[in-house]
């Protein structure tokens, strides 16, 4: 049998369990800014957590939700959407993967996974140039005429 096709790390584990991991990695990176992991974990939870960001980024109702749903958490949601999300300086790339050492019990391969940008700091204002001001002179102000005094 051949593997064509078939997309994803299955684990050893059943599609809902797989689920669950993906979840539970995903709350952990939220609360803990950088969570360490084996290497194929890390690796399958960067495009699900990037697409969670790109939603969190938009922070509308509908992707809050969305957001709620797919983390079942809610403090890590919010958390999401309005500590982390404002501080993502990029339209992309949110997630960093760094191998670590190897595990001691069965020599897995070790992964940190962190965010790129900072999300201690204060989100940035990126301030828009203020648009050129015309020349035009505006007519100076008349002064009112003085009225006359008639008895």
């Amino acid at each position: 049998m051949h593997r064509h096709g078939y997309q994803g790390r299955k684990f050893g584990r059943e599609r809902d369990q797989r689920r669950a991991l993906i979840r539970s990695l995903s709350v952990a990176l939220i609360e803990h800014g950088s969570i360490e992991t084996t290497l194929p974990k890390a690796k399958e939870l960067r495009p699900n957590f990037e697409k969670l960001v790109s939603k969190a980024r938009k922070g509308d109702l509908h992707n809050r939700r969305l957001i709620v749903s797919t983390l079942a958490s809610v403090p890590a949601a919010h958390k999401l959407v309005d500590q982390i999300a404002p501080k993502m300086q990029r339209t992309s790339g949110y997630l960093r993967i760094e191998r670590t050492a190897l595990r001691r019990g069965d020599n897995t391969q070790m992964a940190r996974i962190s965010f790129v940008d900072d999300i201690t700091a204060e989100p940035v204002k990126v301030e828009k140039p203020a648009a050129p001001k015309t020349a035009t002179k505006k007519p100076a102000a008349k002064a009112p005429a003085a009225k006359k005094e008639t008895k």
